[in-house]
């Protein structure tokens, strides 16, 4: 296994299961960017501050959990992709409303752009909206 794709596949399972920042820094670069068309990441401009997203989403959803679909390494440009579904229940407070019950399933794509074995830039692709009807938040 590449340094990379090692190091992207342990960012990628901490990250999703709420490591934070503190658990998730060895693996990126610091000052790593992180871009997202998403409404709901909207402001969200670095890899630390994701991390710290990710894991506070875990508050509202605390059966939150991942289900790796794909995962390629594309040395030639120094990335991995990651595809996924994120499934969970929002029974928990701290979400934009009260607890709804409901379930979300939302599929996303990670995209990791390296520089040596580190994380340089990450870019999510998700559809927010989806996943914010299906919660029942908007």
């Amino acid at each position: 296994m590449s340094s990379m794709k090692e190091s992207a596949a342990m960012f990628f399972d901490v990250c999703e299961s709420g490591g934070g920042w503190e658990s998730c820094q060895e693996f990126c670069h610091t000052g790593a960017t992180f871009s997202a068309q998403a409404g709901a990441l909207e402001g969200v401009e670095t890899v630390e501050s994701y991390t710290e997203w990710m894991k506070s989403l875990l508050t509202p959803i605390p059966d939150g959990s991942y289900k790796l679909m794909a995962f390629a390494v594309d040395e030639d440009r120094n990335s991995v992709s990651a595809y996924a579904v994120f499934s969970g229940t929002h029974t928990g407070e701290g979400g934009p409303v009260p607890p709804t019950g409901n379930k979300v399933e939302a599929d996303y794509v990670y995209v990791m752009e390296f520089e040596g074995d580190r994380i340089r830039h990450m870019t999510k692709i998700w559809n927010d909206g989806i996943t914010l009807k299906q919660l029942g938040w908007v």
